[in-house]
Formats: structure tokens, sequence, C-alpha cells
């Protein structure tokens, strides 16, 4: 976890809503200057506020849906701005007395004693592409119930497996003709249209992200079985690898590990498992299956792992250990070592 270190003279807090937002200043010395509530579209009346103390004052909310446009109006009027990590807010949530009023205070003060725990604050110019490969890893996962729904029906009318549907084969299986259900039918029309809608963002996404670091795109892409589209999720959402200190973090970042809870030498099983991007998570369980189909040594290696494990958790440990690889082949700029991926 990463804390804030104060430097400023002024600290403000705000407690962000869909359409208002309070504030709280106060100073170096904890004094209270400012307590009081603004509309969100009185931008200038907002400006107008902390005015008196902008020259020396930093800005921080909690990482809610509705920060972008406040991040940005701080970036365009040259007030440093951050973000706080929302679950690891305790001093906020787990308050006896709660309403906007005190969330404030309680967040200009966490800023200002050096305690308020930080979180990535995206930058601006990404913010649009990186939203959208989210929405499309959504519509994909959409997809995929589809698919185990038309499973689920198959089994019910006794009919024969009928092995992996997928994008690629489900149209040349005939459906229609193997048993007749209006769920059945209701379920292809939607995955047609998931196709259009899919198939549409991936070419906007791909006309749009040509400007990407093509270097760090091509090193991922180093991997066989990993796609464009997969690469650039992963590397939209990760943004600058730099910001991991070490590989732990970046693969503790993409909930690929877990957490444990350890007092008086005893471990218990932790219980902030949603801690991370899951959007990330995704992707590399994504790029893991593909991974394992079109790589024979690590088809080997998960066979191996499965038959030990099972394969729910082996998938888990190929997605992490290929977490693990990217962290370094970005860092360092290398394409991907089948040796260094197996014994990590």
């Amino acid at each position: 976890m990463n804390f804030y270190q104060p430097h400023s003279q002024f600290y403000c807090g705000v407690d962000l809503h869909s359409s208002n937002m309070y504030l709280c200043v106060i100073d170096r010395d904890q004094k209270k200057i400012l307590h009081k509530n603004v509309q969100n579209q009185q931008t200038e009346v907002f400006l107008k506020m902390i005015a008196p103390y902008q020259h020396d004052l930093v800005l921080g909310c909690e990482s809610t849906y509705a920060w972008y446009w406040l991040a940005d109006l701080c970036f365009d009027n040259n007030i440093e701005f951050i973000l706080g990590h929302a679950l690891y807010m305790k001093a906020i949530h787990g308050s006896k007395v709660k309403n906007d009023r005190v969330d404030s205070e309680k967040i200009a003060r966490l800023i200002q004693s050096g305690l308020f725990p930080l979180a990535y604050v995206y930058p601006g110019s990404k913010r649009h592409l990186r939203d959208l490969l989210r929405r499309r890893l959504y519509f994909v996962h959409q997809r995929a119930d589809l698919f185990a729904h038309i499973q689920l029906l198959n089994h019910q009318v006794n009919n024969p497996p009928l092995g992996r549907l997928s994008k690629a084969n489900y149209k040349s299986k005939d459906l229609p003709s193997l048993f007749k259900d209006q769920s059945l039918a209701a379920n292809l029309q939607l995955l047609e249209h998931y196709d259009t809608v899919i198939r549409d963002l991936e070419v906007y996404i791909l006309q749009h992200t040509r400007t990407h670091n093509r270097q760090q795109l091509h090193i991922l892409q180093s991997i066989h079985g990993v796609g464009e589209i997969i690469a650039l999720t992963i590397l939209y959402e990760i943004d600058h690898i730099q910001r991991f200190a070490r590989p732990q973090n970046f693969v503790s970042y993409c909930r690929l590990i877990k957490c444990s809870h350890e007092s008086a030498g005893k471990k218990y099983a932790g219980s902030n498992s949603k801690i991370g991007n899951p959007h990330l998570k995704r992707a590399f369980s994504e790029a893991a299956s593909y991974v394992i189909k079109f790589n024979p040594e690590i088809q080997k290696y998960f066979e191996k792992l499965a038959s030990r494990k099972g394969k729910k958790l082996a998938y888990s440990i190929i997605a992490r250990q290929l977490a693990h690889t990217v962290y370094f082949m970005l860092n360092r700029g290398t394409v991907f070592n089948m040796n260094k991926f197996l014994n990590c």
C-alpha cells in the first residue's frame, strides 16, 4: 500500500458524488479553513473558493465512478490531484457517524497526516480507449455466458455433448437443427448482436491505438497466442509498468495471488481478494487459455499441473506466471522466453 507524503501548506478533502461535492480545506497545522458543499456543475464557484490556497494546495478524493472530470479540472488549473484507494480508506467507511461533511474532513486529515492510501490517477488522454477495452472485455464475457447456457440447454434435452463452443465454430454446428427451444433462439439472436458489437469495437480500437508504443505491443505479441486486442488491453490497464516496484506488486494488482492474514503466528484466509484490477485478471486469464492452446510446451506443463492441482487452479497458475513474465518483459524490453516462463 502506498501513502501520500504531505508537503504542501493546504490540504483539500473532497467527498465527491454525482451531483455535488463537499469540500474541506485544512492547513499543515490541522486548522480547518473551509468546509462547504458545492454543486458539481459550479466549477467556477469551486475554483473561486479554493483560489486563496491554490498556490500550495493538494486536493484528494476517494476513487469512485465520478472522479475523471475533477482530475481533469485540477490538471487544467495546475492543482495537485491525488486519488484515494476506496478499499483502503477504512477511517471513512468504519466511522460511527458518517455523512458528507464528516467524510470530507476525514479525507483532508488523512492527506495532511500522511495516511492517505493512494490509487493511480490514470492519464486523461488514454482513459477513453482503456474504458472501451474494458467494455469490450465485458461483452466477450457476456457472450461466453450465452455459450455456457446453450451447453446447459443441450444437456437438459439429453443430447450428445456439443464440444467447445466459440465465436469461430458455433454457427457451423447448426444448433437449431439439434433441438428446438425458444431460449436457444433468443441466445443465438443475442450472439449475432454481440458478434457485431464486439467486431465494431475492435475495429475502432485498432484504428485509434496506432500511436501506442509499438515496441511494447511487439514484446507482448511475442507470446504465441496473445493477440493484438489482448495485448492492448494489458498495456492500457498497466499504463506504465515502472509504477510497480516489484513483480509481486504487479501480480497482486492483477488479483492473481491469494492474500493471507497472519496474527500471533497463525495464518488466516485473506478477505480482501477483490483489491486489485479485475480487468487485468480477466485479460491474463483469457491470455492463459490461448497460450496453453497454441504452445505445446505450456500445454504439457498445464496438463501436469492439472493432474496434481485440478484444472481451475492450473489455469490460475499459468495466468500468474504469465503476469510475472510480462512484468520483466516490459521492464527489460525483451521478448518472450519459454524457458524463463516455465521456470519462473
